[in-house]
């Protein structure tokens, strides 16, 4: 997509559909995980520190995924305060351009050891920034 450098791409399982043979809500957000989860694998090294929580989540359900569909999940770094950092997710069906899914995420950096709120480490702004400005 135009305004996405980074995407990651995933089959709906049958343990994913509910009674009513659509993907159950709750399994967007796994969806949004696991693509997060390969955005910082692409840009930190995996022997350095860093960790992040989600704080706030805000989903706009477009239209229904299905048992089998190819889920291509788009993320976007919006933003990076001190402590926060905000992402925009958008879920497409393969072949399609219309989102089955919109979604923010707050995420807070967290303190490797203790879990608690800190700064943004300075490598980790870089990399998002050098990733997200080459895109643009």
């Amino acid at each position: 997509m135009v305004d996405y450098r980074f995407s990651h791409r995933l089959k709906v399982r049958y343990s994913e559909i509910d009674g009513q043979k659509i993907v159950f809500n709750s399994h967007y957000l796994t969806y949004i995980d696991v693509a997060v989860t390969e955005y910082f694998q692409q840009l930190l090294q995996h022997d350095e520190e860093f960790d992040f929580v989600l704080a706030k989540s805000t989903i706009d359900y477009k239209r229904s995924a299905f048992l089998n569909d190819w889920l291509t999940i788009w993320c976007r770094m919006e933003r990076v305060g001190n402590k926060s950092m905000t992402m925009n997710f958008m879920i497409i069906r393969e072949d399609e351009i219309e989102p089955v899914l919109l979604a923010e995420i707050i995420y807070v950096s967290v303190d490797h050891q203790t879990m608690e709120p800190c700064p943004v480490p300075d490598f980790v702004r870089e990399r998002i920034e050098q990733f997200e400005l080459e895109y643009k």
